[in-house]
């Protein structure tokens, strides 16, 4: 079963406990959830307050992407406010194999985001031991902006990777997802499919939902 991942940043936070609720009764599989600090992306967005209530009423996988420096000192508290899976980036972590150990050590699902520019090949040496990666397919930081059409080429050569280190890595892909995009991702590799504006943009976010979940299974 793929997965369809509604970014909450893109969500109306003037009715924040409405629209999990929205999610928990949709097709969609995970809450994604982007944590930015205003300094690894030029953004910022929520912190403990806003997560403690998606940890109490979300029924859903929390997919948490930190788009944070020093991701590894925090890795605790998101993990302790209900984190199911945990992103880190690759650019923003000096030593990446560590952090991964200290995320899988609380039995939380570890992920590694790449951003566009980002050469495939670092993920060589870790694709075995991380359960996800997030292939931007836009720059972080701001949601609504446009899908970067190369990254059909890099999903297409991280399968690969994948596929001859006989890893069991999962792909999200994040970033100017919508029904234009979904298939193609899908058949080419990803697992996970990540939707912000897309999704709360729309008229019927819940119908929108189903609609993606639809084309992807």
């Amino acid at each position: 079963m793929k997965i369809v991942a509604p970014s909450m940043l893109s969500c109306d936070f003037g009715k924040l406990k409405d629209e999990i609720e929205m999610v928990n009764s949709s097709q969609a599989g995970w809450f994604h959830l982007d944590i930015m600090d205003g300094v690894f992306v030029p953004n910022i967005t929520f912190g403990t307050p806003i997560l403690e209530v998606f940890n109490s009423f979300g029924k859903k996988h929390l997919d948490m992407h930190l788009m944070i420096i020093n991701p590894e000192n925090y890795i605790e508290k998101f993990a302790s406010l209900g984190a199911n899976t945990i992103t880190i980036h690759h650019e923003a972590c000096d030593n990446l194999e560590n952090t991964i150990k200290k995320i899988k050590k609380l039995n939380v699902k570890a992920g590694v985001a790449i951003n566009p520019d980002t050469d495939i090949s670092v993920l060589h040496h870790t694709i075995k031991e991380i359960d996800l990666v997030c292939l931007m397919s836009v720059f972080p930081g701001f949601s609504g902006q446009e899908f970067i059409p190369e990254t059909f080429l890099r999903l297409k050569k991280l399968k690969q990777m994948i596929e001859e280190n006989k890893s069991e890595t999962l792909i999200q892909i994040d970033g100017g997802v919508s029904l234009n995009n979904a298939h193609e991702l899908i058949s080419l590799g990803a697992d996970i499919l990540v939707a912000g504006s897309f999704v709360f943009k729309s008229d019927n976010p819940e119908l929108t939902i189903k609609k993606l979940h639809s084309a992807i299974n």
